[in-house]
Formats: structure tokens, C-alpha cells, sequence
């Protein structure tokens, strides 16, 4: 790892490498950026905002990572890494913000750690500390599982994104003009892969069923709002994510029509006391997710690479 002077230095600027990684030397992409929050934002909602999208990604990226040196085929190997790494690095910019808008947020390591917010917030939170939905926790399974989950996160993320572009936090929405157009090609190759699945083999058609009836029961956690998310969209920062329904339910129809399959009904995963991801209540599988995901850093607190 190693220390960054501003998260969001290189969005407006081009560089040679176009991507870039925790601990990398490469540029960041949110150079000039007007950083000021809004006078009548809450900071400590927003950075609350920021950690659920940003954990939404980081995990989502994590799972992704775990198709290296696995995926059916190299193509679709360099795909899928490459769709991690776009999510990785929308990861890194709504963790340093939460980090900017509220600093209590972040892992205290020590007085003379080197580690940027960013990085502390990814490493050194414990499993009840994460806000991201259950469904980007989910194991991998096989293809069809992990094509069916990208495409539910994708649709359901674009149709977010798009409506951020105009939110009043600058940050916010710099991060989520870059990020639409790489979710927008997330969509389309997922997508893409559920119809061919679909209209496939009839083994490949029962594993999109499969699929299907493993991911949908977290579909409606995406559209659960906290009251984080609707305070800031009662000012114009976030969005009330049930204002997103209808265009995800959409775009699944036609796609699922065009695979030739057919969403499930009925089962949804429901909460603790009221509880879910949004609020650090999680599977199982986000526990040995982070532990393979921090054991380095965890091992080296100060570590620098």
C-alpha cells in the first residue's frame, strides 16, 4: 500500500494506464473535483451513504477476483477481473469520501500508520461494519450463479448511477458519471451470458434456473431504503432507492424474456429485528470473504507495497 494525497486527484485527467488499484502509484480520477459538501448535507449521513455503495463494490469486486485462474474460459476470466477491477476502483472513491465527509468512521490503526482512509475502511472493519447488501456477498457457485447475481447488481447500480449524476454532492457525482459508463457494459455482458445460458443446452438452462431462484430472494433488499438514503434524497444528494423499481423490473423482463426464463416469486430473505446488510447483518459467507480479503493487511497493520 501506499499513501495517497488525494483520493480523487485524476478523474478529470487522462492517464496512460486507464485503471488503477489499491496501493498502485497509478492516478487517481477525481482530479478537480469540487470536494465541498453541501451546507445542509448531514455529514454523517452521507459518509454512511458512501460506505453502503462503496462496500456494495468492494465485495462485489471480491467476488469477482475469486474467478482468477477458474473462469470457463480465458476471455471470460480477463472479463470478469476486468469488471471487478472497474468496481474496485468506484470502491476506493466512495470509501475515501466517507472518510472525507465523516474521519470517526475510520479504523484507528495508529498514530503513525501510512495507510490511506480508503484502505483502512476496506481492511480493518470488522464483519458488522459493512454496509453492503447481502446479495454482493453471495459465493460465487457456478457461472450461471455469478452471471445471474452481476446482472441483478448491474441493473439494479446503473439505474442508481444514472440517477447520481445529478446529485448535489460534486464527489458523488463525478464518481457517478464514470461509473455509468462501466456499468453500463457490466449489464450487457451479463446480460448477455443469462440469454445465452438460458437459450442454451438443457443443462445449461437448468443452471440459469437454478441461478435465478438462489439470487431473487435478495432482490428486494436492494430496494429497502434506509434513512440515511432518504434523508439524502429529500436534499438532492442521494436517492430513494425504491424510486428504482421499475425501470430494474423492467429491464430484468426483457431480459429474462429473451432468455427464455422466468423470474421467481414468493421467497424473499427477510430481516433480523429489522436488521440487514445495510445495518451489519450478514451471511455467513461475508465472514471467510473478508478474512481471505485482510488477512495480509491484518498480518502487516503498517505494511507498505
Amino acid at each position: 500500500m501506499t499513501d495517497h494525497d488525494n483520493a480523487y486527484d485524476g478523474l478529470v485527467d487522462e492517464d496512460s494506464h486507464g485503471q488503477w488499484a489499491f496501493g498502485t502509484s497509478f492516478d487517481d480520477p477525481l482530479a478537480g473535483v469540487d470536494t465541498t459538501v453541501p451546507d445542509d448535507v448531514d455529514l454523517a449521513a452521507l459518509a454512511h451513504y458512501c460506505l453502503m455503495l462503496g462496500d456494495d463494490a468492494l465485495i462485489s469486486s471480491q467476488r469477482l477476483a475469486e474467478w482468477s485462474t477458474r473462469a470457463p474460459e480465458l476471455e471470460e476470466e480477463v472479463a470478469l477481473a476486468n469488471v471487478g477491477l472497474d468496481l474496485l476502483g468506484q470502491a476506493r472513491l466512495l470509501l475515501a469520501r466517507a472518510a472525507a465527509a465523516d474521519a470517526s468512521v475510520v479504523p484507528f490503526i495508529s498514530e503513525t500508520s501510512p495507510i490511506p482512509a480508503e484502505d483502512s475502511l476496506a481492511f480493518f472493519r470488522d464483519e458488522n461494519q459493512f454496509r453492503n447488501t447481502r446479495l454482493t456477498e453471495l459465493g460465487n457457485g457456478d457461472f450461471a450463479q455469478t452471471v445471474t447475481r452481476l446482472l441483478v447488481f448491474a441493473t439494479w447500480r446503473l439505474a442508481l448511477f444514472d440517477r447520481l449524476r445529478t446529485s448535489r454532492d460534486p464527489v458523488l457525482a463525478a464518481v457517478a458519471v464514470k461509473g455509468v459508463k462501466e456499468l453500463t457494459y457490466h449489464r450487457d455482458y451479463a446480460a448477455r451470458w443469462v440469454v445465452t445460458l438460458g437459450c442454451g443446452t438443457a443443462e445449461s438452462k437448468s443452471r440459469m434456473e437454478t441461478a435465478l431462484a438462489h439470487v431473487w430472494p435478495y432482490v428486494e433488499e436492494l430496494f429497502t431504503p434506509t434513512t440515511e438514503e432518504l434523508a439524502l434524497a429529500g436534499v438532492g444528494v442521494g436517492v430513494d432507492p425504491r424510486d428504482l423499481r421499475e425501470e430494474f423490473d423492467s429491464v430484468l423482463e426483457q431480459v429474462l424474456k429473451a432468455a427464455e426464463l422466468t423470474a421467481p416469486t414468493g421467497r424473499t430473505v427477510g430481516t433480523v429485528g429489522g436488521r440487514a446488510g445495510r445495518q451489519g447483518l450478514h451471511t455467513e459467507t461475508l465472514g471467510l470473504l473478508l478474512a481471505e480479503m485482510q488477512s495480509v493487511a491484518r498480518a502487516h497493520p503498517e505494511g507498505v507495497w
